[in-house]
């Protein structure tokens, strides 16, 4: 028998479907200052070291199995590899390369890890049509601030149902800056809104797996799509956004109106971008950074009788795998993560590796980490004690990890990262020269010098 089941809704919710669209269509370019469009610039070329880095693991060798039976036409390109696929599958697999190392950039307001899905389409989009490097540019601003200010309209109710935020924003900002790409109007961008709506990509319970990087690999793909589609006359609803059964409402009993509207076009969400200086989940890095001071005091693994960690419930929800099996499983283990930074000083992509997360010495000392839950530590920090076998106690409390906003990557560690990523698959010189061509895109008269550079 069917059933009408009644959930409350708002039924007097802003427009802000046509908002946004209106928003992405006709902002004017470069209607930003220049630090936004500098980290704009920071943004794509942290992205792009990421898909390079990754542009051969398992992971991605795997989806590409699986696209090449569908055989693609050679539009565009896929970074790190000298393949060339469709456009919409090389969003796809860019999008899956760029997060399948956990080192992409986060939007720390909502966790959301924005360029994978925006910049994965864009590119892609931009090899085929031959947009220009400044239409780029923009578009990734504008698509960001879509996804980000929809994340702020239902974050942390969204992400605590069980959603990945990246992958159920990110199609939304996909297909707003692919619109812009396309130069859409804004009713037609509208439509690529309402299209990218009902596809939202992302469970929670797939970190860990491949398929957590799936996840904005596939809004980048969904997000392209629904522009395309707009562009070619498709339709949906002009309220896919807001109405009671639209995006918001459905994934989320939080939907506050005023994070899309609040200094729209002047406040930019990209510019509360981060990048990670760990190979992980972010909620890890101020445990990793607290280690990593430790060894830095001189501290040694074989010192050590017990880590005493304390952190947020959200820490322990995310990443309290104690016994990760791989180098996947490793990335949300805050367990290894502590181990990581004591023996090695570090956790980069090695960190992460299969092998390391099963050694013995790192198996070991992660068995020594006791963790317990202070709601009253905030999310973004980490308390962290050595209790030595000689009975001292080393302290550290880090309030904001490397790589927060309060303690940013500069541009130089940026680009050491870019080189710790690409240099084994391009070679340092391409590496400095495809650098280059990140940092100076906006003034690019196409994409396609770019891309040659990111193929080996």
């Amino acid at each position: 028998m069917a059933r009408n089941t009644q959930v409350a809704a708002d039924h007097n919710a802003p427009p802000i479907t046509r908002i946004l669209a209106e928003f992405a269509a006709n902002h004017p370019s470069r209607g930003w200052s220049d630090a936004v469009d500098h980290e704009a610039h920071r943004t794509f070329l942290n992205w792009l070291g990421c898909a390079v880095g990754a542009a051969k693991h398992e992971a991605v060798e795997a989806a590409l199995a699986a696209v090449r039976e569908l055989q693609p036409a050679p539009q565009a390109t896929l970074l790190g590899r000298a393949d060339k696929v469709d456009m919409a599958s090389a969003a796809m697999l860019n999008g899956i390369s760029s997060h399948t190392f956990d080192f992409d950039d986060t939007h720390l307001k909502t966790i959301i890890h924005p360029a994978g899905p925006v910049a994965s389409a864009l590119l892609a989009l931009a090899e085929h049509t031959g947009a220009s490097g400044r239409a780029v540019i923009d578009a990734l601003v504008l698509g960001i601030d879509v996804a980000c200010r929809l994340g702020n309209t239902v974050y942390p109710d969204h992400y605590d149902r069980g959603w990945h935020i990246t992958g159920t924003t990110g199609m939304l900002g996909a297909a707003a800056g692919c619109a812009r790409l396309l130069g859409l109007d804004a009713e037609r961008t509208a439509m690529a809104l309402g299209i990218a709506a009902s596809q939202p990509v992302g469970l929670r319970e797939q970190f860990g797996t491949m398929t957590k990087p799936f996840h904005p690999g596939g809004a980048a793909r969904a997000g392209l799509m629904a522009a395309l589609m707009a562009k070619h006359g498709y339709t949906a609803s002009p309220k896919a956004l807001e109405a009671p059964r639209g995006w918001a409402q459905v994934v989320s009993p939080k939907h506050a109106w005023n994070e899309v509207t609040d200094e729209l076009g002047e406040r930019f969400e990209i510019s509360f971008n981060s990048y990670k200086p760990f190979a992980c989940g972010i909620v890890i890095h101020p445990s990793i950074d607290a280690c990593v001071q430790l060894r830095e005091r001189g501290i040694a693994p074989g010192q050590v009788e017990r880590i005493e960690l304390k952190v947020h419930s959200l820490v322990l929800e995310l990443t309290g795998k104690k016994e990760p099996a791989d180098g996947l499983q490793g990335k949300f283990s805050v367990y290894h993560g502590c181990a990581a930074g004591l023996i090695f000083g570090r956790a980069a992509e090695e960190e992460f590796a299969d092998d390391i997360v099963t050694r013995a010495d790192v198996v070991a000392l992660r068995r020594k980490v006791v963790a317990t839950v202070d709601d009253g530590i905030d999310e973004a920090s980490a308390d962290v004690t050595a209790v030595l076998v000689d009975g001292r106690r080393e302290h550290v409390f880090v309030e904001h990890a490397i790589g927060s906003l309060q303690r940013p990557m500069s541009d130089a560690d940026l680009e050491r990262k870019f080189h710790g990523l690409s240099d084994a698959l391009l070679g340092a010189q391409r590496s400095n020269e495809l650098l280059k061509a990140c940092w100076t895109l906006g003034d690019a008269q196409d994409v396609h010098g770019l891309t040659t550079l990111a193929r080996p």
